[in-house]
């Protein structure tokens, strides 16, 4: 029986060149990722009519599909089930998209002038520091719906031992929503012998290390180290280190013992330079971000939001943000949760104003209006993508007003910081309304909502304001861009 998601497979699969040009499929909390052979073989317009597809993104190493939150997870299983009954070097699952934008749209233009942007994106972010960013992306990517789910359960949680409730049943929450917490340096290293061409249970192996309780009978210049000292930077380095090693014996051991000699002298060596190294110095550098996180915040929280809220976007359009990633999950380990994330969600809020300006203004733009009204929903849920390179950034002055909105919510985010009243999420992945049921703080998950609501709501209303205002003074200019 054919399901929607079924439905939406199939007319994704045709338009991205058929089974024959797809290598690899893989998903993220919104986007269906996919590696393929001809990326000229892709229908992108088309793609982008598809009523389930929010937006695309593409980057070196995968072309990415935004389906949204929940979506993306039931159309992956149906989109690989096609690849699998699909004859070897079929063209595609026919499939009829349903119809976009006239041609000479404006919604047209603007998405042939993103794609450009995108493209020339690209072509810049082909350094190799951007490159291993990327993958260091990918090796955290696939722990986000577990950080989510115990996030969850963790706020749930603290608000049933608030309010003195359940107290049978709050440990029982503890266990779960703490079990994954205390073992993701084992699955930072698995992921990231993987993604480095490891073997990825030996960078599972070398990275449980660092959380064994054992490790407090070891003693390192005269100090006796602590389970999970260094966390997941330590897993990241001991993994990699791993790999390294892995790779060196691999190439200089017979084929006969390469099984025996091979994972016996990575993990010895490894484990050592671990113990003895390793923990320590990714102890110390955690320890600093931790520090300089909250004294960020607590001096200068008002300018510090102003700043990350106000660049988050670009950082995210030249996919730099992705070095943020195990500096979220290494505050969450320390504190519980981690308080730059609210901040930068704010860079979405100052999106959405920004979009809901250009909607008003253009009230006789049909086709942009279009794209605007079907892009926002998944705007307000934190996915920013269609928003960026379907309306803001190839109009040109709403992306600098957008940024402008994102500015003044981190500002106001960061002022209750200097206040005592921290923001934080107790996990990564989700944005803007979707992060509600993860916030939690100094004083309480109440309040913070109540502070990352007002958060929210100002980067709106600047963002809406500085583009109703000022953001659309050179449209004349910006649509002679994208005229055919």
């Amino acid at each position: 029986m054919r399901t929607p998601d079924s439905i939406t497979a199939e007319a994704i699969l045709p338009l991205v060149g058929g089974p024959a040009n797809v290598v690899s499929v893989a998903h993220c909390m919104t986007r269906l990722r996919l590696g393929l052979r001809d990326r000229s073989l892709v229908q992108e317009a088309a793609l982008r009519a598809l009523p389930a597809v929010l937006g695309v993104v593409a980057d070196d190493a995968t072309y990415q599909i935004v389906l949204g939150p929940g979506t993306v997870a039931r159309v992956t299983p149906e989109f690989e089930a096609l690849l699998t009954a699909a004859p070897a070097g079929a063209p595609g699952v026919l499939a009829t998209a349903t119809p976009g934008p006239p041609a000479d749209s404006t919604a047209e233009r603007l998405a042939a002038r993103g794609a450009e942007l995108k493209a020339d994106r690209l072509r810049r972010n082909s350094t190799p520091v951007r490159i291993m960013l990327r993958r260091i992306a990918d090796i955290f990517v696939p722990l986000i719906p577990a950080l989510i789910g115990c996030g969850v359960v963790a706020g749930l949680n603290g608000l049933l031992v608030n309010l003195g409730w359940l107290p049978g049943v709050t440990p029982a929450l503890t266990a779960i929503a703490s079990g994954f917490m205390a073992l993701i340096p084992v699955f930072v290293g698995y992921n990231t012998a993987k993604e480095f061409g490891g073997t990825p249970v030996l960078g599972g192996a070398v990275a449980a290390v660092v959380v064994y309780a054992g490790v407090a009978g070891v003693t390192v210049s005269g100090t006796a180290l602590s389970p999970g000292q260094g966390g997941v930077l330590g897993a990241l380095a001991a993994a990699l280190l791993g790999t390294y090693v892995e790779k060196r014996i691999r190439g200089r051991v017979p084929d006969a013992l390469d099984v025996l000699v091979t994972p016996t002298l990575t993990v010895l060596i490894t484990g050592l330079v671990t113990l003895y190294g390793l923990m320590y110095a990714a102890g110390e550098l955690a320890t600093a971000i931790g520090t300089a996180a909250n004294w960020l915040l607590d001096h200068t929280g008002a300018l510090a939001g102003l700043v990350l809220g106000g660049l988050f976007l670009p950082l995210v359009m030249l996919g730099l943000h992705q070095a943020l990633i195990p500096i979220h999950t290494t505050l969450i380990e320390q504190q519980g949760y981690t308080v730059l994330l609210p901040i930068l969600a704010m860079a979405g809020a100052g999106q959405v104003g920004a979009a809901l300006a250009v909607y008003v203004r253009l009230r006789h733009d049909t086709s942009l209006r279009t794209t605007i009204r079907s892009a926002l929903p998944a705007g307000l849920l934190g996915v920013g993508e269609p928003l960026i390179y379907g309306v803001s950034l190839p109009l040109g002055r709403p992306f600098v007003t957008a940024c402008a909105g994102g500015a003044a919510g981190g500002a106001f985010v960061g002022f209750f910081s200097m206040l005592g009243d921290k923001v934080g999420s107790t996990a990564i992945g989700p944005s803007g309304w979707a992060l509600f049921p993860l916030l939690n703080g100094s004083r309480g998950p109440a309040l913070a909502a109540a502070v990352y609501a007002g958060g929210l709501l100002t980067g709106y209303v600047v963002g809406f304001a500085a583009t109703y205002f000022y953001g659309l003074a050179g449209l004349s200019v910006a649509r002679a861009r994208v005229e055919p």
